[in-house]
This record gives structure tokens, sequence and C-alpha cells, in this order.
């Protein structure tokens, strides 16, 4: 069976090269006689590996000496409850809501305090990013909100929201290393391996020092302190070894493409690939507002649920897999990650072509 064209929003397609490297050292990892899965977290042959794995990430995204890169765990779903925990010193946080995960974040945070839904995009099923040059951030809270990129509905703030002054979290999940970043404009980054970096059960938080400390909401679990992954170096249990080996690797790719302007460049081409077509399709459309559309995610439709689920059936017996959209939208997505090479989207848009002329 040759490799498929995996268009899925995560778990998702990984670099060939990456596989690869892992599958020839699977059995023994550089002499050790064992695979990464095998080795203990506190020996020395796994210490240089998320050594490097943080050292990595920091050159790829220039991260500054005053933030902590910790290697976490539980999703980012429950980084929607850690947020709160831990920085929500006057129980009181603004949340701009986007989608389906933002949503969710906004549910989970009103558990420890207020949290204010200062601007949204639901009225639309979050087709469009609001403006948010001049929000009503509240006088005494403890940070804003946002999930970056939005998997499920393909938008994308292409600038970031005014928070006068207010620390700024964001849920970056799916757009991770797709594009440079400015870390000193955030309090807070965190995202979700398995759509951009490596396989689930790895979650990179990048954190801002002064964000760190022992003044978290009473309760809060010692494993749901910051600071306790921050002392222990991402190390006080035992950390998803495996995934953050494979997400090393990543990060070791991503600088041999030529890091992260080089990957911007490379995904922005993709993309106009995919929506030039949508724009001038007469069967499928694509379902974002053009200036808000995402660069990893493409929502689109044909406006007819019997020809979408037609056009997933034949798509995946010609290899193009994932492409059915999310069970709370509908009609199709394709995402298309860093490791989704070009050919793979010019082949999806010669398919889409010629299922248009059959179905014209």
């Amino acid at each position: 069976m040759s490799r498929v064209y995996n268009f899925s929003a995560g778990p998702a397609v990984l670099p060939e090269e990456v596989l690869k490297e892992a599958a020839e050292e699977m059995m023994d990892y550089r002499g050790t006689g064992m695979s990464v899965m095998e080795m203990s977290h506190r020996s020395k042959a796994y210490e240089t590996i998320i050594k490097e794995a943080e050292a990595d990430l920091r050159d790829l995204l220039n991260i500054p000496d005053n933030y902590k890169v910790l290697f976490l765990q539980g999703g980012a779903h429950l980084q929607f409850a850690m947020v709160p925990m831990n920085l929500m010193k006057n129980k009181v946080a603004d949340y701009i809501v986007t989608g389906m995960w933002a949503k969710k974040a906004h549910k989970e945070a009103q558990k420890f305090g207020t949290a204010n839904k200062i601007a949204t995009s639901e009225d639309d099923n979050f087709s469009y990013i609001p403006d948010c040059s001049d929000l009503p951030i509240s006088e005494d809270a403890d940070y804003v909100y946002i999930c970056e990129n939005n998997t499920i509905y393909g938008t994308k703030f292409k600038t970031l929201p005014n928070t006068k002054g207010k620390i700024l979290v964001s849920d970056v999940s799916s757009c991770f290393l797709s594009e440079p970043m400015d870390v000193t404009k955030y309090g807070i980054i965190y995202g979700g391996a398995q759509k951009n970096i490596g396989p689930a059960g790895v979650v990179i938080a990048i954190i801002r020092e002064d964000l760190i400390t022992e003044d978290v909401l009473e309760g809060t679990p010692t494993m749901l302190q910051y600071k306790t992954h921050a002392d222990a170096d991402s190390m006080y249990n035992t950390p998803p070894a495996y995934g953050i080996y494979i997400c090393g690797k990543v990060f070791k790719w991503l600088k041999k493409q030529g890091g992260l302007e080089a990957m911007k460049e490379y995904n922005e081409k993709k993309a106009a690939i995919l929506y030039d077509f949508l724009d001038q399709s007469k069967l499928f459309k694509g379902t974002v507002r053009k200036e808000d559309r995402s660069l990893m995610n493409v929502p689109f439709v044909t406006g007819d649920a019997d020809m979408d689920a037609k056009f997933v059936k034949e798509a995946t017996a010609a290899g193009f897999t994932n492409l059915k959209g999310h069970r709370s939208v509908g009609g199709m997505r394709a995402s298309i990650y860093n490791a989704m090479p070009i050919e793979g989207v010019e082949k999806l848009v010669e398919f889409m072509k010629k299922f248009e002329e059959e179905n014209a």
C-alpha cells in the first residue's frame, strides 16, 4: 500500500523524512540498544533528546530567555483549565470566541471566575475574525484569550487583538510553527503537537517567566501548576517521551527547510493553489471571509450534503483521505499543515476539477 495524501486535521501528516528516521532508530537508538519508547526519561540519552528539542524550538521561534518552554500533557483541553488556574489572580478574564475551541476554553474559565466574552463571530457560524482593534477590555482582566487559528472553521487572526496592555494568551495548536511569531507579544502561547508538529500526547507551552508563580488559585493540583513543570524542566513526572522525541525531529526538519520564514512562503503557496481554485469553481466554494482565511485548514462545500458525501467517498478511494468536514459544520476540510507536500494540494485540485466536470 503506498502512502495516501492525508488531509486530517489532527493527528495529522508528518514529514516522511522524520518517519523514516524514527523507523531506522526504532530498535536501537544511536547505539543504546533500545528504542526511545523503552528508555528511562532520566537517562543521559533522553536528557539530550529533550534538551536538543527545546534548543531547536527556541531557535526556530527566537524565544527570548525570559520565556520558559514546557512539554506538557493533557491536550489543549487541559490548558483551558490550567490557564485560569495559574493566571486568574483577580478572577476576571476576557475571551474572544472565534470557534469551538475558544468557546470551550471560555466555558471552562467560567468555573474559576468571571470570563467575559468580549468579541465573537458566532453570529455567522465563525466564518470570520471580528474586529479586535478596540475591544471592551475589562479593567481588572488578568488576561485576554484567543484561539489564533480555528481548525474547524478555517479562520486565522492576521492581526493580534489590541489587549490594551493586558497579557495575551493564545492557543496556536493548528498554526504552530507554520510561520514566524513574535513571542514577546504573548504571555502564554500553547498548542497540541498533533496538528503541525508531532504525534498526539504532547502540548508545548511557552510562558513568560513572571507569570510562573506559586500564586495560583487555591486548590490547584500540583500537576496543574506551571511552576511545578518549569522548576523540573518538564520532567516533574514521566513526560510523553516518544512524542517529544518526534517533535524534536520535526524541529530539525523545519530548520533544514529554512526555518519559519521559508515555511510561511511554502504554506502560502500551497494554500493559494487551493483557494484560487475554490474562488473560480462552479461547484465548490470556500466558507471563510477572504481576509481571514487560514493557511492550515481550508473548509469548503458544494452546497448539497449528498454531493459532499459523494465527493468525500470518491476522494478517499482516489487516495485523498480525511477530507470530511468536522461534524459540527459538515462539508469538507483540507488541512494542509507544514508536512503536506505541495504536490498533495496540486493533485487534490486536479481531482476536484475532474469531479466538478463529471458532476456539473
